[in-house]
């Protein structure tokens, strides 16, 4: 299905008239709509999440569905084929998903291949990682190259330590492996003639206490921002049965039941942080309520992956109108009492 959709959008996409339409039909444009984030003008704080355009070849045709944003990746640098299937299951029950896919992507240089490309007016993100076969030891080699690579083509970072798919990924999000890994992304990036914004993404299932220690690594080196949060190992608030949830196996969850978890952890990173730390929120954003709930919980920006899943490219739209309507409300509140 995931195929199917993007040759559909890519076909559509071709076609001028068609991309006319469907840019018309779902792009909401107002000047209220307008975020900054770590010093990037976004038309509106609605983006696509890492994991959907792996391979950085669907952003051109996505962007005409309403994302101001789209981030690519997670890309690796050499080509992976990302763990064996069945990786992918919908749990229809709980408007979730459950994924181990393991980083499958075709390599960093051939995602740099289609960045050279004609882009649309969208901001791009670069989600990097290591590859599976690299020891945890030599993560930093390869999101040094990762970094690198991408650096002339994408207008942010996220680095990715917390996806649970890639045995022992998750590790880096300790203390010394992340310091290691964000001194040598941020030493390059100190290289350059123009400063990018650097985010680390973060998982749903640290503790707090945690998240602070990131957070406090985050802001003494120069980290610009938090993605908050990733997938889940856990299967709480799952309502099919036991069986059920084995026959799927491992993997991370996203959708519906992570919403709380994702907000809760949002407010966390901004009270810690006193604010000063800018969030990008993604994690169960299935409706435009939600959206609203993690907008009004801290974050700036927000993603969508599994909500657009389920419900389809008019979510972008949906939220994109509420939050109009909300400031209208604001404004006029006789009018829309």
């Amino acid at each position: 299905m995931h195929g199917f959709v993007a040759g559909l959008m890519r076909l559509a996409y071709g076609i001028p008239p068609l991309r006319f339409f469907i840019r018309k039909m779902f792009v909401v444009k107002h000047p209220v709509l307008t975020r900054d984030f770590c010093g990037l003008k976004f038309s509106n704080p609605v983006g696509l999440a890492a994991g959907f355009d792996k391979n950085a070849k669907l952003f051109r045709a996505f962007s005409t569905l309403g994302f101001s944003f789209i981030e690519i990746g997670t890309v690796t640098p050499k080509a992976q084929s990302g763990n064996s299937k069945p990786r992918l299951f919908r749990v229809v029950p709980d408007s979730a998903l459950i994924n181990r896919m393991g980083f499958n992507n075709r390599g960093v240089d051939a995602a740099v291949k289609q960045l050279k490309r004609k882009r649309p007016n969208v901001v791009i993100g670069g989600n990097i990682g290591k590859n599976t076969a690299t020891s945890n030891n030599d993560a930093p080699v390869d999101y040094l190259e990762c970094f690198r690579k991408l650096y002339p083509f994408v207008d942010y970072f996220t680095v990715n330590v917390s996806c649970p798919n890639v045995a022992h990924l998750s590790e880096l999000q300790n203390v010394h492996s992340l310091t290691k890994i964000l001194t040598a992304v941020l030493d390059e990036r100190d290289r350059q003639k123009f400063r990018k914004p650097v985010l680390v993404k973060v998982s749903p299932d640290l503790s707090f206490s945690q998240i602070d220690d990131i957070l406090d690594i985050a802001e003494k080196m120069g980290v610009d921002g938090i993605v908050a949060i990733n997938t889940t190992t856990t299967r709480n608030h799952l309502t099919i049965d036991k069986e059920q949830i084995a026959h799927f196996g491992n993997g991370g969850l996203s959708g519906k039941p992570l919403t709380q978890k994702a907000i809760e952890t949002i407010k966390h990173i901004r009270q810690h942080t006193a604010g000063k730390m800018p969030v990008m929120g993604v994690g169960g954003i299935m409706t435009a309520n939600d959206a609203m709930n993690m907008l009004n919980a801290g974050a700036t920006l927000i993603q969508v992956y599994t909500g657009f899943i389920y419900e389809g490219p008019a979510i972008v739209k949906k939220i994109n109108k509420a939050i109009l309507k909300k400031e209208k409300i604001r404004k006029n509140p006789v009018l829309f009492h």
